[in-house]
């Protein structure tokens, strides 16, 4: 039996219909920008593997981090105990993070660390005695995990119909737009006003698995300011947009008003291995200075700050802060404006978009913008018939490359895409 077929008999793959006629496609190796197959081709990682790797795959800093912990402490039970990777990490973020955050709590991945920034300001109300405090304002179309809570303040559709009946009730504001920014402050004033809302959690200025959908920071500024004279707990989801995405460190640095809580996972080791951490204020920590033990914050993993995960996001730390690697984020950033302006008056082109790092293309199709726009069926294999991963939502296609990227690699990309609106037949235009 071959790998293949091993692979069929015995592992349930993600976001994956079981019966669905193609074969998953063997890896086993991967360098840089490339994946390789056994059979020797080469595919081109155009989203990160899941928007996770930043310099590369099998990168030499990282990967001699990972074996040197690795010979020295791979684990230890993180309650009572600590080590340096783990401080050394909390101090290189929160060099970073805005000068509000203040500690760092560690986790095991993305919808981990939304979990952690939920409960951290649900009891952060209970602990003060303020127990009306007990609602949370998101956005339609959010993306923040699949994890009950996650999935509770995410948006409400296919993937989470199955369990609605789990999960706790949350007050949604329309996903934002330039046409409906006035009538969503309204909406947001009207929801704080009664001082029952503990918590407001959001993508920062970019929802992800929505479809790359970009809104204006001085948006988000105006619904935190409010929040904060409310004294709403703000959550910024920064998993998916931390660590360059957006052209800045995170996403928030491109507010003047700072959330209370930060979540972090993905780009953090580099793409290397699971970690998730959720910072928060000094005064998010207030609350759970007691002697009385039922105000402890009783949440945990089994392999919290685990020191190899640790390591590695030093080492990813580090080539991130480099002045190269910067330099190639402005690149990157350059060249997905120049691709947009060449592309956007394209007749199958409804709306393209960038911010920082990411490129995202809405197409004109006979079907409403949505994850499960069936032309997402014609556009993946497409794609990697070029050798290229590109794993659209739907009828948007995003670009979103590790930083090490080269000018004649993201061409190459550019120019399989303007292949694909000469040659697919994608509906309406």
């Amino acid at each position: 039996m071959n790998w293949i077929d091993r692979d069929k008999e015995s592992i349930w793959h993600p976001f994956t219909q079981l019966v669905n006629g193609f074969d998953h496609i063997m890896i086993e190796k991967a360098e840089g920008l490339y994946l390789y197959t056994p059979e020797g081709r080469k595919i081109m990682d155009a989203i990160s593997s899941w928007w996770v790797n930043l310099h590369g795959h099998s990168h030499p800093k990282i990967a001699e981090a990972v074996f040197q912990q690795a010979s020295k402490l791979e684990h230890v039970i993180f309650a009572g105990f600590t080590h340096e990777p783990a401080i050394i990490l909390a101090e290189k973020l929160l060099s970073i993070l805005p000068e509000n955050q203040s500690k760092i709590f560690y986790s095991d991945n993305g919808s981990t660390a939304n979990e952690v920034a939920l409960k951290m300001a649900f009891q952060f109300w209970y602990n003060k005695g303020e127990k009306s405090r007990t609602k949370v304002i998101a956005f339609e179309g959010a993306y923040h995990g699949d994890t009950f809570g996650a999935m509770s303040v995410g948006d409400r559709g296919p993937f989470s119909a199955p369990f609605s009946p789990f999960l706790f009730d949350v007050e949604f504001l329309p996903t934002p737009t330039q046409e409906n920014e006035a009538e969503l402050i309204i909406q947001f004033e009207q929801l704080i006003k009664d001082k029952e809302v503990a918590a407001f959690i959001f993508e920062p200025l970019v929802l992800g698995s929505a479809g790359m959908k970009m809104y204006a920071p001085e948006l988000l500024d105006k619904l935190l300011q409010l929040a904060k004279e409310n004294e709403v707990i703000c959550i910024a989801d920064e998993v998916f947009t931390g660590f360059g995405r957006t052209g800045k460190n995170f996403a928030s640095d491109y507010l003047t008003t700072q959330p209370d809580i930060f979540c972090l996972s993905k780009g953090l080791t580099g793409g290397t291995m699971a970690l998730g951490v959720t910072s928060c204020t000094a005064r998010i920590m207030e609350a759970y200075k007691s002697t009385d033990i039922m105000k402890t914050f009783f949440h945990g993993h089994s392999f919290t700050a685990n020191p190899i995960a640790c390591a590695a996001s030093i080492a990813s730390f580090d080539l991130l802060m480099k002045e190269e690697t910067q330099m190639q984020i402005r690149n990157i950033s350059d060249w997905q404006k120049a691709f947009q302006e060449r592309i956007n008056n394209h007749p199958k082109v409804l709306n393209s978009r960038v911010m920082g790092t990411i490129f995202a293309l809405e197409l004109k199709t006979d079907e409403d913008t949505s994850y499960v726009n069936e032309v997402r069926h014609q556009l993946y294999p497409f794609f990697l018939e070029r050798d290229i991963l590109l794993r659209p939502l739907g009828n948007v296609i995003y670009i979103l490359p590790p930083y090490i990227i080269k000018k004649e690699e993201i061409e190459r990309i550019y120019q399989a895409v303007e292949e694909m609106l000469i040659q697919l037949n994608i509906g309406r235009h």
